[in-house]
């Protein structure tokens, strides 16, 4: 009988990329980045727009990359028409009808796979990891703060 490992980097890591693997295959073919599938999910969480600096930050701190990166990222999504520039305030992004659209396919297929990912795993085995991994991730935010 093999016997699980204790949570550690490697396996929180291991996890993290064959997860995201499983997405960034959903992802392409829609042609869409695991990047640019981020910032639109997080446009419409924000109500279908968003303060660009507001985008930037939540990019960066969440995914870890620089703001250059993450202008890279929406100049993309500008220039394919999936955001737009509010008119007279180029500071607000907003999805368009093609973005909502294409964020309503990722999250159906996201629906999907996490449906696969995590069937018959207790509900209070989810609920620890996610405590636990709350936890590590606040950690780590807290020293990457002061470092």
């Amino acid at each position: 009988m093999t016997t699980a490992p204790t949570v550690n980097g490697q396996v929180i890591g291991q996890a993290h990329y064959a997860t995201r693997a499983v997405l960034e295959t959903r992802l392409a073919t829609t042609g869409t980045t695991f990047h640019e599938s981020v910032a639109l999910t997080a446009t419409a969480d924000a109500g279908g727009v968003i303060e660009r600096p507001r985008l930037v930050e939540r990019l960066t701190s969440t995914l870890k990359i620089d703001a250059a990166v993450v202008e890279t990222v929406l100049t993309g999504l500008l220039t394919q028409g999936l955001l737009a520039e509010e008119p007279g305030d180029p500071a607000r992004l907003s999805m368009t009808a093609t973005g909502s659209a294409l964020d309503h396919t990722h999250r159906a297929a996201l629906t999907e796979v996490t449906a696969r990912l995590y069937a018959d795993l207790s509900a209070e085995d989810l609920a620890t990891a996610g405590r636990v991994l709350t936890e590590v991730t606040a950690r780590a935010n807290a020293v990457l703060a002061g470092a």
